[in-house]
């Protein structure tokens, strides 16, 4: 069924999906635990937030006795494939702004789970902080100082889309360069050792706020919106196939803090797995209120 499921989405997105299977999936590690509860799908996006909170999520499935699949790609193949059952949930939508455009379109047809990290996701224009303007209304003056570039990450971002529209909004004489989210940290970090300006697309949480000191631009126009929340989102059916998969989906919810804490190690070199399963280790009382052992 799985095999069924991933041979969709492949035709649906028509471009090659990073599989991740890591060996605690393929080993029976359960012990007491018994046989394996079924097979759940992970969708995300490559960005840092996604990869902790999902590596996060899949050791916890793991343990609850779940064989568990993670499928990297892009945001819009990702809203597609929950809308069409062939993922089973993710656990990095933004909204209402981020990923907007996406939930107008799919979004009667995914179950909304709950708000993971609520209120405390951000996104905008992020410079160093010794860039000496406040605002993305001051950018054309100095146009010369950041070379006429936005850094930006993935072309179907949703922050891509937003800083399209803040480049209209505010008349700006910039071209948005795209990138990745490991593009985008590329440029900042020798441009920060030289103290050269640099402005890139942003959005917290992430790693970089405690690597470097760094600013959100202001934004008078309200492109970017405000303070949104990081939201668990599944397929349809899911509740109902699923429940106690689906119930450990209600009760996840944890703080900017503590995924900053795996964010921070992957970015310092710890394998991604590795990262997750330090932070499930240390939080025990956490993971077990997610699979209502408490």
């Amino acid at each position: 069924m799985m095999t069924q499921k991933i041979g969709k989405l492949l035709a649906l997105t028509g471009v090659v999906l990073v599989l991740c299977l890591f060996s605690a999936g393929c080993t029976d590690t359960r012990g007491p635990a018994g046989p394996a509860k079924g097979e759940i799908s992970i969708g995300y996006v490559t960005w840092d937030c996604a990869i902790a909170s999902t590596n996060v999520m899949k050791q916890v499935f793991e343990e609850a006795g779940y064989d568990v699949t993670l499928v990297a790609v892009d945001a819009g193949p990702l809203f597609q494939a929950l809308a069409r059952g062939d993922l089973d949930f993710t656990t990095t939508g933004w909204l209402p702004h981020t990923h907007e455009h996406y939930w107008e379109q799919y979004g009667d047809q995914i179950d909304y789970v709950n708000k993971n990290i609520p209120g405390a996701a951000r996104i905008g224009l992020v410079v160093p902080t010794y860039v000496s303007i406040d605002s993305i209304d001051e950018m054309n003056g100095v146009a010369d100082r950041f070379g006429g570039r936005i850094v930006g990450i993935d072309p179907g971002a949703g922050i891509m889309t937003r800083t399209e529209q803040a480049i209209a909004e505010y008349d700006l004489d910039y071209d948005l360069v795209a990138s990745s989210s490991a593009g985008m940290a590329a440029e900042l970090r020798p441009a920060i050792n030289k103290e050269e300006w640099v402005v890139v697309t942003g959005w917290a949480p992430h790693w970089k706020f405690g690597r470097w000191d760094l600013k959100f631009l202001d934004d008078p126009k309200g492109v970017y919106g405000e303070a949104e929340d990081v939201v668990t989102l599944a397929r349809q059916g899911l509740k109902d196939d699923n429940p106690e998969a689906y119930g450990i989906l209600t009760r996840f919810e944890w703080t900017t803090e503590d995924i900053a804490s795996v964010m921070t190690d992957i970015e310092g070199g710890m394998p991604e797995e590795e990262a997750a399963k330090a932070w499930v280790d240390a939080n025990p009382a956490k993971v077990k209120a997610w699979l209502g052992e408490e």
